[in-house]
């Protein structure tokens, strides 16, 4: 394949040999499990059980809230014990509704059926993936049955394997370890979108990953239908749009989506997961997940229930506590720095990186000196310079401009800034504060909708109760009418039949 390049992008030492050298472990079942009810892009999940209530290991246990939603599964037998408002990961530190589950040790399963995909209608599997609250594992948490309903014809499926941030290795552990699971999980997901060609792209500093997964190929029926790509080991070619512009060709349009061109894209966890929910009937209830960094004793893979408590996960590692200079949830360049370790692994938590004190400097934000460093890395070709004068001057406006919406928040333009600045945080506070500012337009035009129809409504019952008052009135005779009556009157008075009276 003649692979193409992307604008951009920077070369980061991968410390990624520090986590690769013993096999992966299941951690051991926690005493609770703390399941938030927002782990994906979209409306949060609405409970289902209600505190006291036994429940089984994958029941369902929140039901999604809308299209863009996902439920939530019980990872463990046991008792809700509380529903209500807990730490959990997000830049801004604060609580969301959880649901937890004191664990019962039994591990007790709901019923569980299992089904060959090849007997399967795409909208069987799109439903099944659906049920499973399968999202996408590589860091985004989009509802993956999405993706599986293109409503258009795909050329392409690309399976993301890529894995370019720092530290991260749980994908690079999963291929070396389960490579039958990922190449079913893309056979069952190209019968979804009916792709036309499929392809697994993978980094050329993962050679194990990628010996295991050509070996898996050679095992699978229809394996020669599948094509394994080598790409460069450059940041952020893991990047959704990065990778389909090297691997394709095509960019994807601004402001668009990968199936605009064709092409459908999941990460090598998401398609496990889903040949799991398919073949297996097992929602998704746990995930590898990567635990290093400068204060961990013993770095490592496990396979962790989602809803562990982060700090029992560090504790097993042998993180030394004492030493950690922050606690990041995902990799340096785009992960999040935890204000707890209460909060739970969720199913977008592929890494924990326990940072020691001086292993990332932080070093003081100096001036902008113009040097146009950012635009020079920046994937997107953005002007990231721009974009950080307008954001701080809460030009909300000017920023639109510019294309804020299409940066994805790699990091490429804080790495390289000679100043320092935290670039990216800039964005993210303008991309929250317009989509507030867009919410209270919405609220405020549904309150001048509502208050106009009630305007009309009063006006149309005013009406109503008018025309109802004008037909209860004796409406004036006419011409005929009187001069009937004047006869009568005339005739009575004469004489000639009855009386005034009785006329």
């Amino acid at each position: 394949m003649n692979l193409q390049s992307f604008h951009g992008g920077v070369e980061v030492p991968g410390h990624k040999e520090i986590s690769t050298s013993r096999p992966v472990e299941p951690a051991p079942l926690p005493k609770r499990l703390i399941l938030p009810l927002s782990q994906h892009l979209g409306a949060p999940a609405e409970p289902l059980v209600a505190v006291g209530d036994r429940v089984l290991k994958g029941q369902m246990i929140a039901s999604p809230a809308g299209f863009v939603s996902a439920p939530l599964h019980a990872g463990s037998s046991g008792t809700v014990v509380a529903i209500g408002e807990h730490p959990v990961p997000h830049p801004s530190g604060l609580a969301a509704p959880c649901i937890t589950i004191e664990t019962d040790g039994e591990e007790r399963w709901v019923k569980r059926e299992r089904h060959d995909f090849r007997r399967l209608e795409p909208a069987r599997i799109r439903e099944m993936v659906r049920q499973a609250g399968i999202v996408g594992l590589g860091g985004a948490g989009f509802p993956a049955f999405i993706k599986l309903n293109p409503g258009r014809s795909v050329g392409t499926l690309i399976i993301n394997a890529a894995e370019c941030e720092p530290y991260i290795t749980s994908d690079d552990m999963l291929m070396r370890e389960r490579p039958e699971q990922i190449l079913r999980g893309l056979q069952i997901i190209r019968r979804a979108v009916q792709a036309r060609r499929c392809i697994v792209a993978i980094e050329e500093n993962k050679p194990e990953a990628e010996r295991s997964l050509r070996q898996g190929l050679q095992r699978l029926e229809e394996g020669d239908e599948v094509e394994i790509v080598t790409i460069p080991a450059r940041y952020p070619a893991g990047g959704e749009k990065q990778l389909i512009q090297m691997v394709t060709g095509q960019e994807v349009p601004s402001g668009g989506l990968p199936v605009q061109i064709g092409v459908v894209c999941h990460n090598v966890s998401t398609a496990a997961a889903v040949y799991r929910a398919v073949e297996l009937g097992e929602p998704l209830l746990s995930r590898y997940v990567t635990v290093t960094g400068g204060a961990v004793a013993e770095p490592r893979n496990l396979e962790a229930l989602i809803g562990t408590p982060v700090a029992e996960l560090l504790a097993l590692c042998g993180t030394a506590l004492d030493a950690v200079q922050e606690v990041i949830m995902g990799g340096p360049m785009m992960g999040i720095s935890l204000a707890s370790l209460q909060v739970p692994l969720v199913k977008t938590g592929n890494c924990l990186l326990a940072v020691a004190r001086g292993e990332i400097e932080h070093a003081a934000v100096m001036p902008c000196i113009r040097c146009g460093s950012c635009a020079d890395v920046c994937p997107i070709s953005l002007l990231p310079q721009q974009m950080y004068w307008h954001a701080r001057a809460r030009d909300f406006d000017r920023i639109q401009e510019y294309d804020l919406f299409d940066c994805i928040e790699c990091g490429c333009c804080a790495y390289v800034c000679p100043s320092n600045i935290p670039l990216v945080h800039y964005y993210r506070f303008a991309k929250s504060e317009i989509r507030a500012l867009q919410e209270q337009k919405r609220k405020a035009d549904i309150a001048r909708e509502r208050h106009e129809l009630r305007e009309r409504r009063l006006a149309r019952e005013k009406a109503e109760r008018a025309a109802r008052h004008a037909r209860r009135k004796p409406g004036p005779s006419d011409e005929s009418k009187r001069a009937a009556i004047q006869a009568a009157l005339e005739r009575a008075r004469a004489g000639k039949q009855g009386s005034p009276d009785d006329v």
